[in-house]
């Protein structure tokens, strides 16, 4: 088993502070998206943002989709590990909360790179055409399983989806745990044409490799 640490939050946020900082840009669409309220907890953690921009580098994509964009912040870590001729499509229901993002996003001069589709998550994703190198996932929980069918689809051999909030607050392993969370953690891990790697950051987030 070997040793394992508990991250408390005074170590999280040297971790935190020891990886990829937010930048100007970055720290004021938090620091808005938190003026929202409640709703805020919906936020992508900084490292999660940091760990997207890298792999993003990491696999060379050049095209990613996004199922549930919010305010933009995981957008914006995505598009700034794509190459400049790199596309990213959004898909999500609120013009109100992405619009937020945008505003972000031009500031931060990524917005050539980003393609905003509003509606249904569903219907958008299953309209999908062409091939994808990565996609990540922050929508409705219950969704979850159709949406990783849709996207083991579009994704290229190789290419990595990253599913947000797996682990459910840690209350998934629970008997009476989050029933959606259980049937998709479960799905995917006997799948075979996919690597699962459940990793402990953020809320959990688990990444899935097309073999």
């Amino acid at each position: 088993m070997g040793n394992q640490v508990l991250v408390t939050d005074e170590l999280h946020d040297y971790m935190v502070g020891h990886g990829m900082p937010l930048d100007e840009i970055a720290t004021d669409l938090v620091a808005e998206t938190w003026q929202l309220g409640d709703v805020s907890r919906m936020l992508t953690t900084a490292d999660q943002a940091a760990l997207l921009t890298t792999l993003t580098r990491l696999i060379s994509a050049r095209r990613a989709v996004e199922i549930g964009t919010f305010t933009g912040f995981s957008a914006l870590a995505i598009a700034r590990g794509l190459p400049d001729d790199g596309r990213l499509i959004c898909l999500d229901a609120s013009e109100e909360w992405t619009a937020i993002g945008r505003r972000y996003w031009d500031r931060a001069g990524v917005a050539a790179k980003i393609e905003l589709r509003i509606g249904d998550g569903h219907e958008l994703a299953a309209a999908l055409d062409g091939s994808f190198d990565l996609a990540f996932v922050d929508a409705d929980k219950p969704g979850y399983v159709d949406y990783f069918e849709r996207l083991v689809e579009v994704i290229r051999p190789n290419g990595l989806m990253l599913f947000d909030n797996t682990l459910a607050g840690g209350r998934v392993a629970d008997a009476d745990g989050p029933a959606d969370r259980k049937e998709f953690n479960a799905h995917i891990a006997k799948d075979d044409r996919v690597d699962v790697v459940m990793l402990g950051i953020g809320d959990g987030l688990t990444l899935v490799r097309k073999k």
